[in-house]
This record gives structure tokens, sequence and C-alpha cells, in this order.
């Protein structure tokens, strides 16, 4: 058998880049399809919470079916790359169409578009999304060197989603206005807006992935191991650490994605005035810099001096902290933005190195499984990671689109601020106090269910692990 060579600098930063795109592209859809199709195209809220948690539970029974046929794939340039570059072309494509609605449809029209588009644009991004992953094991030896490049790539998905976070609006603003000139109201304003940016965030994703697929060499002739619904349903009920970890991920994660929906809503009818898009994208700057910073250093400083499990409990305390003094501020007469950092330093910096601990601890509870039950599900793990998160975000949508319909927030209800963007002086006091419990409150309880449910379940210790480690590599020798 042919030895594999140490990864090169250019690999890693190719592969890096196509996480990168990967998640500028999964952030545009997460955190914006709701907003676009509810407050700009006027789609019922109620309607979008279907169609969004739908899209998720279709996504259980796509993922296993697009993992067997990559795994049949057999063409000269491997079995993974020429399906991460089909899927990332059409899936660019779709995004486009997707943000580029016609106006012209009427309502239901306009709910049937927002349910073939997304669902298209949720098949064709598994079809990238699942061989960029499995791929791992194509170039790479095992051990840290596969491990190190996992994490390097869970950290450049954190910076493409940051990089998202941080510009969308303001190149919305920018790019409506130029496009729809002076004349525009504020909805046509952010449609164009809209339109014009996802084309451009779509072409860099072409770009990026092709580097990816140009500069790694996979070996074609390595096996990938196919997961099925009921894989994953036999590694959770044999894995019990592998259920302590992916039920921490979803409340986790849930909690983040219900305040990544509706923070846009606080700034434009809560926080308001005429320039909200500004504060907005400022707070987004601060918020995404901070979470970049957290997962590239503040969590290697903090390594030094405590365990992954102690970071871990300081950072869920960190993030609900962050939500009392935000729910807090926000029951105050706001007038400055930068008193909002105060809360958005302590959530950004603990979301930033929970989405690095969380994919370690996943790590971690392959060895376990192997070392209890003789079997290594390490594809089965990390394909159950993509399936969790996207049912994290589908869920956090749904809970938002309630949120939305029972306050009566949207454009539609506010057509009078159109001409000023002045929208929050058109919405009542009550809708704002509950979209502000609605983004504080329901999150801390998110959270506070992950550390009791975490505190309890999940035993692997940094001691533990290294046990682990050291006992199945003796078992491997023996055997």
């Amino acid at each position: 058998m042919e030895e594999k060579r140490s990864l090169s600098g250019r690999e890693k930063v190719s592969y890096g880049l196509g996480a990168v795109g990967k998640d500028m592209v999964y952030m545009l859809s997460a955190s914006y399809v709701l907003y676009y199709f509810q407050d700009i195209l006027g789609v019922s809220a109620v309607a979008m919470g279907v169609i969004l948690m739908g899209a998720r539970v279709f996504d259980a029974f796509n993922d296993p079916i697009m993992g067997v046929i990559v795994a049949k794939t057999k063409t000269r340039w491997g079995k993974f790359r020429p399906w991460l570059l089909i899927g990332t072309l059409t899936n660019a494509v779709v995004l486009y169409i997707m943000f580029a609605a016609p106006p012209s449809l009427d309502g239901g029209g306009m709910v049937a578009y927002a349910a073939v588009t997304y669902i298209l644009w949720g098949v064709t991004y598994t079809m990238m999304d699942i061989p960029y992953w499995s791929m791992i094991p194509a170039f790479t030896q095992g051990g840290k060197e596969r491990e190190g490049l996992t994490t390097l790539a869970r950290s450049c998905a954190g910076v493409g989603s940051a990089i998202i976070t941080i510009i969308t609006m303001i190149c919305v603003q920018n790019l409506g206005r130029m496009v729809g000139g002076s004349s525009a109201t504020a909805r046509e304003v952010e449609r164009l807006g809209f339109k014009y940016f996802t084309l451009a965030v779509a072409v860099l994703f072409v770009i990026f992935i092709a580097l990816t697929c140009i500069n790694i060499k996979e070996k074609s002739t390595v096996d990938m191991q196919t997961v099925s619904i009921g894989d994953m349903f036999k590694a959770l009920i044999q894995n019990d650490q592998t259920v302590a970890v992916v039920v921490a991920i979803v409340l986790i994660n849930t909690a983040m994605y219900i305040t990544s929906n509706l923070v846009i809503y606080f700034f434009k009818y809560d926080f308001g005035g005429t320039g909200w898009y500004n504060s907005y994208t400022l707070f987004n700057i601060f918020g995404g810099g901070i979470q970049i910073l957290s997962m590239m250093l503040f969590y290697q400083l903090l390594r030094r001096w405590f365990t992954s499990l102690k970071i871990f409990f300081i950072c869920l305390g960190m993030e609900m902290a962050g939500y009392a003094v935000l729910l807090i501020l926000a029951f105050t007469n706001m007038s400055n933005v930068f008193l909002l950092f105060i809360p958005g330093f302590f959530i950004f910096a603990a979301s930033g190195m929970l989405n690095v601990i969380t994919t370690v601890f996943l790590a971690n509870t392959v060895d376990y499984g192997e070392l209890k039950n003789n079997r290594r599900d390490e594809s089965v793990v990390f394909s159950m990671q993509t399936f969790v998160v996207k049912l994290a975000s589908g869920v956090a949508a749904f809970i938002a689109t309630i949120a939305l319909t029972v306050f009566s927030l949207s454009s539609e209800a506010t057509t009078e601020a159109e001409q000023t963007m002045d929208f929050s002086a058109a919405v009542p006091a009550a809708s704002k106090a509950g979209l502000r419990m609605t983004m504080t409150i329901l999150p801390i309880i998110g959270l506070c269910a992950a550390f009791f449910w975490f505190k309890k379940r999940y035993i692997l210790t940094d001691e533990r692990v290294e046990e682990i480690a050291k006992e199945v590599r003796a078992r491997r020798e023996q055997g």
C-alpha cells in the first residue's frame, strides 16, 4: 500500500478555503432566507416555518442517500471531487435563483417558489457537503493530522459564517441603492441588493471549491463507509457519549440560530432608526471578529490553563450571561449600538469556541465507541453532526416564524414606514417586548438544558480520552 505523505501548506489552505466558501453559502441561507421571503417578499411566516422545518425532515432521508451515491462513484478523478464540483456548481445556481425571486408572483406562487428553491438548495448543498467532509481520509494520514485538518476546516467554516454575518446587510443596502436608484422603496432596495449580493457570494463559492478540487489529490481507491438512518440510530443507541454530544449540539445550535434569525428583526423593528442596517452591520462586524478570534486564539489560550470540559462549561456560562445582559439592555432606552457590544462579546466568543469544542468532543466519542462496541463509527458520527446542525437550524427557524406571526413583525405591517425606513416607530411596544424575550429567554433555557444534560451525561475527560486512546492502540496491536 502506498504511504501517504504529509499535507502541504497549499493543500491545507485549499481545503480551508473550501470550508470558507461553503459556509458563506450556508450562513447566507440559514440566516437570511426567512427574512428575504417573509419580510421582503411577503410570504407568510407560518408558511416559511413549515417550509424550513419540512426541508430538514427531508434532509434526514436525503443525506444518507447522497452518501451511498458518493460511495459507489468511481472515476479517474476519485469518488469525492466530481460530486464536490457538481454539487457546488448546481448549489451556486440554485442559491442565486432562490434570492432572485420574481416580484410579480402572487402569494401562492411565491410560497411555491420558496418551497421548491429552498428544497433544491438543500439537496444540492448536501451533494457537495457530504463529499467535502467524507474525503478527508482520502488525502490525510490518520491521527493528529486528520484531527488537525478537521479542526482547521471547522474553524475556516466559522470564518465563512462570520464573513456573511458581517457584510451581508451593508452590501445589500449599497448594491440595492446602486441598482434601484433613489426612487426605490426600502423593500425594493433589499430585494435587488440580495439578488446581486448572492450572485457575488455564489461566484466566490465556486472559485474556492474549484481551488479545493484542483489542489487536493485524493486516493480514488479509498473506501467510504455509507451511512443509513438505521446506522445513525444504531450508533446513537450503542454509544451513550455520542448521544450526550449530539443532544448538546442540537440545544446549543438551536439557541444560537434563534438569535441569528431574529437579530435582524430586532435592529429593524426595535432598535430602529433610519440607518438601522448600519447599526446591525456594526454589531455584526464586532461579533464576527470576536467569533473568529475565539476560534483561532481564545480557545488555544484557555486550553493552556483549562481542560476542554471546563472550557465547555465556561463558554455556556459566558453565553447565558451575555443573553441575560442583552435582555436587560433591551428593556432600557437604547440609542447606542456600542452598549450591545458588551453582551455581544460574551455570546459570540462563547459561540465560536463551542463550535470547536463540540467537534473535538464528537471526535472523542469515536474512540470511545470503538473501545466499547469493537466498531469504529467515524463516518456515521460526523454525518450525524451535519444532520443535527441542520435540524437545529430548522427548529430555530420554526420557533422564529411563530414569534414573527404572534408579534406581527413584517414590512407588510409597517408599509407607512417604507420611505423613511424608520420601521420601529410603527411597531407596538408589546411586539417589541415579545421579540426581545424570544431572542434571549428561549436561548437561555436551551443553554441551561445543555449545561445540566452535559454535566450529567458526558464522562470523557481529557484524562479518560488519553486512556481510551492507549487502550484502542493496544487492542489494534494485539489484533
